[in-house]
């Protein structure tokens, strides 16, 4: 007998089946750190709030220690970028490593485990630090007695990935995986290195601002960009069905971030006490990380030319779009604020702030929520039960980043002017700044409103409330 042929409608029959095998061994592990991700987005949207009003109504919640601005907007921190934005980053890389290892997820107690010690820690560390116990070092504000649960933690997840990519069954290495594989061996040592000198064993003098800021930076660096980065080179190809623009040219882009990112810290301690060499070196790798980025940026764009009219369609493609837009910006204007002359107008100001946030936020976040539009779905066999919601959460966390960045950097900027000029009173600084926090305000209460929006979406998902999920794009879910 004739052996029968293998079709191609056979070849993606059996494709999609191996999506929802794997899809359905990840849907544990991957749901829980999703869920305790939305949670604690939540809770540093809330402090977040409280911290943006006292800026420009110092008497809210006047009497209450524990709101006040600096343990606020510390513990703010701690919930958005260990809790929100670290706990997708290790569910996004469990995920996307099985989907592109071809393989079912192993260990998964270990991944529970992993998450509890995650979720443990960032709780000491929020509760802590509002009552009292921060330690008022930026980005590394938790309590002493936190960063065990944290390297214990991401010490499992990274075990874990390496574990997942040994088995894997596709041959081919893609660029997502370079990204993930990378990020889960770059942030565990930068984690630890920077606690051990800080807190555990302390450097003295300069050192431990050095060590601060090369760790600030490669939080985002070497940590969440990687991890999101990758995540759109994943999402985008799957979205709108077509191969990535150039595979080499997104490893050209990898080895480039991977070379010049860890450099670029120090420019934010210009003017400061610190060698000079350093302070140069630093701007060198920041005006440098032009190649990545431009690299990045003709890949989406090229991958997305022919298919930008899907945007009105997918809500994953629109967020992650979105992310990728706001990542070549953040990165070019960093690259430029490291130049020692717009450093010393933009330096210590409100501009860093604004531009820290369409990093972390407009870029990281507006990915990651992308990413759980097409994930969720998949891994619950549920659609989202309102395209209503989705579009409310997108358009408030756009409006309110941009109103958010544009208020502040103007802001900032003409701050940074005053503070320079020897004859403007720093009170007359605070005045003009005051409608400028307002606007920070406005932002922040758009971009909860979309947060809370997004919540209500992952509840009701999770509850069984939307149409069972038949296949197809992602889009699916605006077209009923």
């Amino acid at each position: 007998m004739a052996p029968t042929a293998v079709t191609p409608e056979f070849d993606r029959e059996r494709a999609a089946a191996e999506r929802a095998g794997i899809d359905a061994s990840c849907r544990g592990p991957v749901l829980y750190f999703a869920a305790s991700a939305a949670f604690w987005l939540l809770v540093g949207s809330a402090l977040a709030l409280v911290a943006s009003v006292k800026l420009h109504t110092p008497y809210f919640l006047t009497g209450i220690p524990e709101f006040t601005f600096g343990r606020a907007r510390m513990a703010h921190l701690q919930a958005v970028s260990i809790g929100w934005t670290s706990m997708v980053t290790m569910g996004g890389c469990v995920w996307m490593m099985c989907r592109l290892c071809r393989t079912e997820l192993i260990y998964p107690k270990l991944l529970f485990v992993s998450g509890t010690l995650w979720n443990v820690g960032t709780l000491l560390a929020v509760c802590g630090i509002l009552l009292g116990g921060g330690q008022s070092v930026e980005w590394l504000d938790a309590p002493p007695y936190c960063p065990p649960f944290f390297i214990a933690g991401l010490g499992l997840v990274s075990a874990w990935v390496a574990a997942t990519f040994r088995r894997r069954r596709e041959p081919h290495v893609y660029v997502t995986q370079w990204y993930i594989l990378a990020a889960v061996f770059w942030f565990p040592w930068l984690y630890t290195v920077a606690v051990f000198m800080i807190y555990w064993s302390p450097a003295t003098g300069v050192v431990q601002p050095i060590v601060n800021w090369w760790f600030n930076h490669n939080f985002l660096g070497l940590w969440l960009t990687p991890v999101a980065v990758g995540t759109a080179y994943y999402l985008i190809p799957k979205i709108i069905g077509r191969p990535i623009h150039s595979y080499y040219l997104s490893i050209t882009g990898f080895w480039a971030l991977a070379l010049f990112y860890s450099w670029a810290g120090m420019h934010h301690l210009i003017g400061g006490p610190i060698p000079a060499w350093l302070s140069t070196a630093s701007t060198v790798g920041s005006v440098m990380m032009f190649i990545p980025v431009i690299a990045v940026g003709i890949n989406h764009h090229m991958t997305m030319r022919n298919h930008f009219h899907r945007l009105k369609y997918s809500p994953a493609l629109r967020f992650t779009v979105f992310g990728a837009i706001a990542y070549t910006w953040v990165s070019f204007q960093g690259s430029v604020e490291s130049l020692k002359d717009f450093s010393e107008v933009a330096h210590f100001t409100h501009y860093t702030v604004a531009h820290a946030h369409l990093g972390a936020y407009g870029f990281v976040s507006m990915i990651y929520f992308g990413l759980y539009y097409y994930m969720i779905p998949r891994l619950t066999g549920r659609e989202w039960a309102s395209s209503r919601l989705i579009r409310v959460h997108f358009w408030c966390a756009a409006v309110g980043i941009t109103i958010y960045f544009v208020g502040l950097s103007i802001g900032g900027w003409w701050q940074g002017r005053m503070m320079n000029n020897p004859d403007v009173p720093w009170g007359n600084i605070v005045v003009y700044l005051k409608p400028h926090f307002l606007s920070r305000t406005i932002a922040g209460v758009l971009m909860t409103v979309g947060h809370v929006a997004f919540a209500a979406l992952l509840v009701m998902n999770l509850a069984g409330w939307g149409k069972k999920r038949t296949g197809g794009p992602t889009y699916f879910v605006e077209k009923t």
